[in-house]
């Protein structure tokens, strides 16, 4: 496409305009949940947008940082992964359940030749639960935070529910360490989990110094009080 080429979504916005109405951006996230639309815009776009649409009220919803945001999620379930992993007696190769081409197992066993660490080949989702403040340490300063509130989500009522969600900037902050977090495991796993398993040895190593220096300290002969 050419730089001052307009898109078929310019073409169409524009169109939409000429008939006096306010085209809305949105975007399928969740196509399970085909009854709600996300909106693209900002809160004064939205707002704007719900008047457009006849709303007499908008849903706000108070949403709060959890727990569980701190730590990894794949986003695949326990049956997924099995199911990936041939573990559940399918095929890993594409051919079905009566697989006898063995193509599947000589792949899986060449990308493991080639990435594996100690023998063990990992997966994104083979570190479902890693904290994320171990490859990213930044992230363990929203602890104290977690419970308050971060952000809103704003629904306009009807039949296709127009939905926008704004947060703190605070939490657009945590969210960016932990999709740098997420993006480290995403990657390269066995690279994510060596990173983890070198912190801890250095924090063993400080440990056992800091015990050696408690020692010394200890162990020093009292002085002699002047008589």
């Amino acid at each position: 496409m050419a730089k001052n080429e307009k898109s078929v979504t310019d073409l169409v916005c524009e169109h939409i305009k000429k008939q006096k109405l306010l085209p809305i951006p949105v975007q399928t996230l969740n196509e399970e949940a085909e009854a709600t639309r996300y909106f693209g815009g900002d809160l004064k776009e939205f707002l704007a947008a719900a008047k457009t649409l006849g709303a007499k009220g908008i849903f706000v919803e108070t949403l709060y940082l959890e727990d569980d945001e701190f730590y990894y999620d794949s986003g695949i379930d326990d049956e997924e992964y099995l199911a990936m992993n041939g573990a559940d007696g399918s095929c890993t190769c594409g051919c079905g359940d009566n697989c006898d081409c063995k193509k599947g197992d000589k792949k899986k066993s060449k990308k493991a030749d080639d990435d594996k660490v100690d023998g063990v080949f990992l997966e994104p989702e083979d570190l479902d639960g890693l904290d994320l403040s171990l490859l990213r340490p930044e992230i363990a300063k929203f602890l104290d935070r977690v419970g308050e509130c971060c952000g809103v989500r704003l629904t306009v009522p009807g039949v296709d529910h127009l939905e926008v969600e704004i947060f703190a900037d605070w939490y657009d902050e945590f969210a960016e360490l932990v999709d740098e977090a997420s993006e480290i495991i995403e990657e390269d796993p066995n690279g994510a989990l060596e990173q983890v398993e070198a912190m801890f040895k250095e924090a063993e190593k400080a440990a056992k110094e800091e015990d050696k220096s408690v020692k010394k300290i200890s162990a020093h002969p009292p002085k002699k009080s002047k008589k």
